[in-house]
């Protein structure tokens, strides 16, 4: 069935749900303020990658103590994959539906994506559909990490911060970002050439969107560079960046690369795990937060 409808049917349903819960529990009686935060991420099946949602729930709690924390993930995929292994993970639709049940009156919806791509729309539609219902009295959206301006400068101070501290400067740093068909994606080619305006040996590129690997290759010929670390630009170091980025498959990026004539030195690290990263997603928190006061 398709995934979008099966979105759809779910919000229908809670909307159907909480709406005769609020017909046979008094329904327009002041419910007591409750906040939350609700963390949505698109999420990963690979055990070593919990160690970047770790880092984010816990800048979270620590920086707004006493809210309570809920997490979902966008993919279906791996939200079966997790199951499988007995592990629960709610979608946004779930996980919302929960949080009325819970009698939260005011929420911040969190995406942990890196920008504001297919996923996030989806989200923010998701979100729509649970505002229209009034059940909440408050429900609102934190952006991407990377939305604004803004967030692009604070994303490349980010980025100059996680360089190895080995690397030389006539080495180079390729960043490996997901990529989409969506316009959004654009903030990958913008970012490096920000990035490239501080150090000129850093370079951006994407799985599924552009600039794509081969583009990246050439530009590494053309600088005549030999030795080049490999970074994930994703939350977390998980597949992608397992496979795609770090493997001895004849199709990664490692294997592209070093064919070319350039040694690579993967870093299996995702942005989530370093603080810079995190911080801009946790005080993209704070301002829809500040409207519950």
């Amino acid at each position: 069935m398709n995934v979008n409808l099966l979105k759809n049917i779910a919000v229908t349903l809670a909307f159907c749900l909480f709406a005769f819960n609020g017909l046979a529990s008094g329904h327009g009686e002041s419910a007591e303020k409750k906040i939350g935060i609700l963390l949505v991420a698109f999420g990963s099946s690979e055990a070593s990658a919990q160690v970047s949602f770790k880092n984010i729930d816990s800048k979270v709690k620590n920086t707004f103590p006493g809210v309570p924390v809920r997490w979902a993930y966008t993919s279906h995929i791996i939200r079966k994959k997790l199951a499988k292994q007995g592990k629960l993970l709610d979608s946004p639709e779930v996980a919302l539906a929960k949080m009325q049940e819970e009698d939260f009156t005011h929420v911040v919806v969190q995406s942990l994506h890196t920008i504001a791509g297919a996923e996030y729309h989806d989200l923010i539609k998701t979100v729509s559909g649970f505002r229209s219902m009034g059940q909440f009295q408050a429900l609102r959206m934190g952006s991407p990490l990377m939305a604004t301006q803004e967030d692009m400068e604070q994303v490349v101070e980010a980025a100059l911060s996680s360089i190895p501290k080995n690397r030389k400067k006539n080495e180079a740093v390729v960043l490996m970002g997901h990529g989409t068909h969506h316009p959004a994606n654009a903030f990958y080619a913008a970012l490096m050439f920000q990035l490239q305006l501080r150090d000129p040996y850093f370079f951006v590129g994407t799985v599924e969107g552009y600039p794509e690997v081969d583009l990246i290759r050439e530009l590494l010929q053309k600088k005549g560079i030999k030795k080049a670390y490999l970074l994930p630009f994703m939350s977390v170091a998980g597949d992608h960046a397992k496979n795609d980025m770090a493997s001895d498959e004849e199709d990664s990026w490692k294997s592209i690369l070093t064919a070319a004539g350039i040694k690579c030195f993967p870093v299996l690290k995702g942005t989530a795990e370093y603080d810079r990263y995190v911080d801009i997603w946790v005080n993209h928190i704070k301002a829809p937060l500040s409207h519950f006061e």
